[in-house]
């Protein structure tokens, strides 16, 4: 498997549905074993075990005890790498979206992992999934779309290294691009 900077590139544009609600990413970002701002760098845990497990499983965890965040692995197991998911253009569900999320404004559905976890009905039961099975479905991104690339949002460490990716020109991305 790539290496996790170039899956997050190469997930732009690919429709994530799981149970048949989601929509098209637009914004990920890489986060690699030897990356300082990992879950992985430490090491294996019980919180982090997917990320050390096969490629194109989930790796669903809790952020500040609130939000669910869905993340892909990538590399080979045992490596530890995984692509956060930031936002989805919604393009499947949008009314079970509206409900779970509370919110008209279709910006405000998957506009953040947290949102788009919520939106998508993702849970710690996810964590270890095949993205190849039920619940996940893929459809793989449409040829020649623009990705932009910047610094990472929300962490204190590697704070300069520019592995978040988005969809060119997007306005469904968590916050725009430098």
């Amino acid at each position: 498997m790539a290496p996790a900077e170039l899956v997050a590139q190469q997930l732009i544009g690919v429709t994530v549905l799981v149970d048949g609600v989601g929509g098209r990413i637009v914004e990920t970002e890489a986060y690699d074993r030897e990356d300082p701002a990992s879950h992985a760098y430490s090491g294996p845990t019980e919180r982090n075990a997917a990320m050390f497990g096969p490629p194109a499983h989930a790796y669903v965890y809790r952020s500040y005890g609130i939000h669910w965040c869905l993340n892909f692995v990538c590399r080979e197991a045992g490596h530890g790498a995984g692509v956060l998911i930031r936002a989805l253009e919604p393009v499947a569900g949008l009314d079970l979206m509206r409900t779970r999320r509370d919110a008209d404004d279709e910006w405000l559905l998957c506009s953040g992992p947290g949102k788009l976890c919520q939106a998508l009905g993702v849970t710690r039961e996810m964590n270890g999934m095949s993205l190849a099975q039920a619940p996940f479905e893929l459809l793989a991104a449409p040829a020649g779309l623009a990705v932009v690339a910047g610094p990472r949002i929300g962490i204190s460490k590697a704070v300069d290294v520019p592995w978040r990716f988005g969809l060119a020109g997007s306005r469904f991305v968590s916050r725009p691009f430098r």
